[in-house]
């Protein structure tokens, strides 16, 4: 998710949990390989990393993306309206979910890609927030990884997002964290198969999810919801979203929110610019 979301395949499009009927010795179990992991990440935060401000809040939120790059960054959409309007689109795409987080009731720690562009992004998106590199030789990795350092910090509760979700609401947020008080974990499934969020408690944290997953293929959200049945997680699953990578998800993006909040957001108005003719070559 480096930036982008999760692929795979879902047909959710309401909320449920799934029941698994989890054991007090399973969380024992996760417990102590969460402690293990957090010994060993910690060490390699406290030399490479520089931490802004401690964030010790109860519920927090990571916030995946890469640094805005030319070719770099929504190539499908590249090739349909061109790299230069397709960063812009994934420029306004960050700033957007970032409004939003702000707006909520939630800190967020942005995670960023590729590991050296700290001063890039915090050009980019201000040195207000809070900023780690993400840390890992595949998204799995990643993820598993900024899980482990949020737990760390103090956060008891936390919820992943990527980028390509510009219109999610804090209410689908919120939503998640909520769930959390019965359930072990949540999960979004996106509109491609993947997911678009995925949350855990301290105490539930299960990284086996981010194994052994063929990230960025069709099985991606049921391959993890298999783990999560073999482990005996109690999962709340939320209500589809949409996520963005082609011209007809960015067309379903500018449609669906006509007549809703979103339409005053830089996405909308870039959408506007691309479908009234302007592509670069």
């Amino acid at each position: 998710m480096d930036g982008q979301p999760l692929k795979g395949n879902s047909s959710f499009s309401t909320e449920n949990t799934v029941f698994f009927n989890k054991t007090e010795g399973r969380v024992h179990d996760n417990m102590e390989i969460w402690d293990r992991r957090t010994r060993t990440l910690q060490g390699e935060l406290r030399k490479n990393m520089k931490a802004r401000r401690s964030m010790p809040e109860a519920s927090s939120v990571i916030l995946f993306v890469r640094a805005p790059e030319r070719g770099k960054v929504k190539s499908r959409l590249a090739a349909a309206i061109g790299e230069r309007m397709a960063l812009e689109i994934y420029k306004g795409f960050v700033l957007d979910i970032m409004e939003t987080l702000k707006r909520g009731h939630y800190p967020f720690r942005i995670f960023f890609s590729p590991r050296n562009a700290e001063d890039r992004v915090t050009n980019w998106l201000g040195r207000d927030c809070m900023y780690s590199p993400q840390r890992g030789s595949d998204i799995g990795k990643k993820m598993e990884n900024a899980f482990v350092q949020s737990f760390s910090e103090g956060s008891e509760r936390v919820v992943l997002i990527g980028s390509d979700i510009p219109d999610l609401p804090n209410s689908i947020i919120h939503r998640a964290f909520s769930s959390l008080d019965k359930s072990d974990a949540v999960l979004g499934p996106a509109s491609d198969g993947g997911y678009y969020l995925i949350g855990f408690k301290k105490t539930s944290f299960f990284p086996d999810v981010f194994h052994g997953i063929p990230w960025s293929t069709p099985s991606v959200y049921r391959e993890t919801t298999e783990v999560f049945r073999r482990s005996n997680y109690r999962v709340h699953i939320l209500r589809q979203w949409n996520d963005v990578d082609t011209l007809d998800d960015l067309r379903a993006l500018f449609s669906r929110n006509k007549d809703t909040d979103f339409r005053a957001s830089r996405s909308m108005s870039l959408c506007k610019k691309i479908f009234h003719g302007i592509r670069d070559e």
